[in-house]
């Protein structure tokens, strides 16, 4: 499935970014080496990038979550 479809990125592309990249949405897609043109996704790509890095995190409890990291 398609969350950004003016980059054409896919949501198992997003997820595995988001594990390269301790950023936001934004960040990730840099990641991509894609920029955001009309916004629209941000929230779900946003949404579907916390949901990968908290799986991740609670299935190798060494590694932290970037609010953690941050405090």
């Amino acid at each position: 499935m398609y969350t950004c479809i003016c980059n054409a990125i896919r949501e198992t592309d997003l997820r595995a970014a988001a594990l390269e990249s301790d950023g936001c949405a934004e960040a990730v897609y840099a990641t991509l080496g894609k920029k955001p043109n009309c916004g629209q996704c941000l929230e779900k790509a946003q949404k579907t990038i916390e949901e990968e890095r908290a799986l991740v995190a609670s299935l190798d409890p060494r590694r932290k979550l970037c609010e953690e990291v941050a405090l």
